[in-house]
């Protein structure tokens, strides 16, 4: 049995104190750094590039999109009044899917690019079938569709150029992973509600013979002001800088180099 004198207790408790102790508490230290690390790290995670686009007020703008077709086979049969039926849903969907979105917070980037693409489609579908029946000036027509073609063309260029890498096909179309978000302008949106108006009038134009004079004078006016008003619109795009804001350049991940 050893006996340990007073000097060597003092030693040795020097000793515990110098190395056991701090190792302990470093221990225990190095263990509450690394989970605060760890929590800070999963806290500053960045959100995830994707988006819920199965949503109430998509939905009802598809449903706008796909009564298209109905609309034009209505005008093309002479049922204008199917025609004025289905422009009436359109109008409450337009103005129902907009509401739903902003008062329960359903807005999505693929709600601002659907809303738009539902009244070209709506408006497009209307100038053909409106010009074969010869309610709508050929000129006119050319000048809509011209210019919903050249915005079209940009939209698919600036979709691919904002798309975040790898760029493959399936991203491309895949739409709950925004990149660049359409804001209109205060023209563009004057002249769609100018066209929609135009083109809701043209079709119940022929429910109405007995106010063939005036309302004809009425839609000459209305079809030279949308003239104007289209051209200033596709060109307000072109002079904005704020009509397409690019959602992933802070995101978007380096290019790979490639290799020599």
């Amino acid at each position: 049995m050893f006996v340990l004198t007073v000097g060597q207790r003092t030693t040795a408790g020097v000793l515990r104190r110098a190395f056991l102790l701090p190792r302990s508490r470093s221990f225990f230290f190095s263990l509450h750094t690394s989970y605060r690390f760890q929590h800070t790290q999963s806290s500053q995670r960045k959100p995830s590039l994707r988006e819920n686009i199965y949503t109430f007020p998509n939905l009802l703008t598809v449903s706008r999109i796909a009564a298209c077709p109905a609309l034009g086979w209505s005008i093309l049969s002479d049922n204008y009044s199917a025609a004025a039926c289905l422009l009436l849903y359109a109008g409450i969907t337009d103005w129902l899917d907009g509401f739903v979105a902003r008062k329960y917070g359903m807005t999505s980037v693929l709600g601002t690019i659907l809303d738009p693409a539902a009244d070209k489609a709506l408006v497009s579908t209307l100038v053909i079938t409106l010009t074969m029946q010869g309610l709508l000036p050929l000129p006119l027509g050319a000048i809509i569709l011209g210019r919903d073609l050249l915005l079209s063309l940009s939209a698919f260029h600036i979709r691919y150029t904002s798309l975040p890498y790898p760029k493959t096909f399936q991203r491309y179309w895949d739409f709950s992973i925004p990149s660049a978000e359409v804001r209109p302008t205060t023209i563009s949106k004057v002249n769609t509600a100018l066209q929609l108006l135009l083109m809701g009038s043209t079709t119940i134009s022929p429910l109405l013979p007995g106010m063939a004079v005036g309302f004809g004078l009425y839609l000459k006016g209305l079809q030279w002001t949308v003239a104007v008003t289209t051209i200033s619109s596709g060109l307000s795009y072109i002079f904005s800088k704020d009509a397409v804001r690019i959602l992933s350049n802070a995101r978007r991940p380096r290019r790979p180099p490639s290799n020599p």
